[in-house]
């Protein structure tokens, strides 16, 4: 049974804007899940009705085998959500925050364990969360959404207000949870970070999944080619690369020459025919980018957050 399933599932507002169209949508058990899309594509309207904040115009959504709309409150028992923007309570400290989730939850949780694990220090517990940066209310939010060792974990734009060492610790608890067999479904604009700890990826666009699989699925999928960059000496001014059999194209920027090569085995004989003729100071070699599967799939639109106006932002909630 799938942790997450979504079938023709489709939002309308207004009668005339489609947010989400007709979505088919599996993440399995156990699976770490990226959600990706340029601004308004229908990354949180979809979080928000699986969440059942949003309620849809069509179609049908399980969550963990449980009807999305139905069965609300024994979902939200066996899941942790961080919702993208969340608030907190400006009066309530950390600790105060964390032990509302627990009593909700009815779980026997740590709070100063989960303070600790979020990056969150004792004395940060005991202040009121009204004082808190973004990076410290995100940090907060985690924690919250960690009550109760979920089965799944829904994380919209979790690196949000972090700072780099902030994103490496929410990685690693990211995959910490996936070890232990949490399911993780999460949207974000950070590419990098979706490529370091994603088992899948899909690609929303204009309310559409234009794609989903690996990463290997997607690039196989397009066949972008594999590119090869030489820092070189001297360009040559006959280099003639473009002759090598495999190789689609050739650039040349100051001392840099990138060739694009139909399959990795091409670099090889690139790589030769330069050496021949010139000195090779550098090499670089990359499989295709998550950013250039992402700019084809969605025709060079950014990644980034949905519009505000989109969908409401509530509040972290157990």
């Amino acid at each position: 049974m799938p942790a997450i399933k979504t079938t023709a599932l489709t939002k309308r507002y207004g009668g005339d804007v489609l947010a989400v169209d007709g979505l088919d949508l599996t993440v399995e058990n156990g699976e770490v899940f990226g959600f990706l899309g340029p601004n308004g594509a229908g990354k949180s309207t979809t979080i928000n009705m699986l969440l059942d904040f949003v309620r849809p115009s069509d179609g049908t959504a399980t969550v963990l085998g449980l009807d999305a709309q139905a069965d609300t409150d024994e979902i939200r028992h066996r899941i942790g959500v961080l919702p993208e923007g969340a608030s907190v309570y400006d009066r309530l400290t950390a600790r105060e925050h964390l032990e509302w989730v627990i009593d909700t939850k009815g779980t026997d949780d740590d709070p100063d364990a989960l303070l600790e694990r979020v990056g969150l220090t004792s004395e940060d517990g005991d202040r009121a969360a009204g004082g808190y940066s973004k990076g410290m209310t995100q940090r907060l939010g985690f924690g919250m959404a960690l009550v109760g060792d979920p089965d799944l974990l829904i994380l919209d734009e979790p690196s949000s207000g972090l700072d780099p060492t902030g994103m490496q610790e929410m990685r690693e608890i990211i995959q910490q949870e996936a070890e232990r067999g949490t399911t993780v479904f999460f949207s974000s604009h950070i590419l990098g970070e979706v490529e370091a700890v994603c088992d899948r990826i899909g690609i929303m666009n204009e309310g559409n999944l234009v794609a989903t699989g690996t990463l290997d699925d997607l690039q196989g999928d397009l066949d972008l080619g594999a590119p090869i960059s030489l820092e070189v000496a001297t360009v040559p001014d006959s280099l003639a690369l473009e002759r090598v059999e495999g190789v689609r194209s050739v650039s040349v920027e100051g001392t840099t020459i990138t060739a694009t090569c139909a399959d990795p085995s091409v670099k090889v004989d690139v790589v030769e025919r330069v050496a021949a003729t010139t000195t090779v100071k550098d090499i670089i070699s990359e499989d295709t980018s998550l950013e250039q599967l992402f700019n084809t799939y969605t025709n060079g639109e950014r990644a980034g957050d949905e519009e505000k106006a989109e969908t409401p932002s509530p509040e972290v909630s157990a």
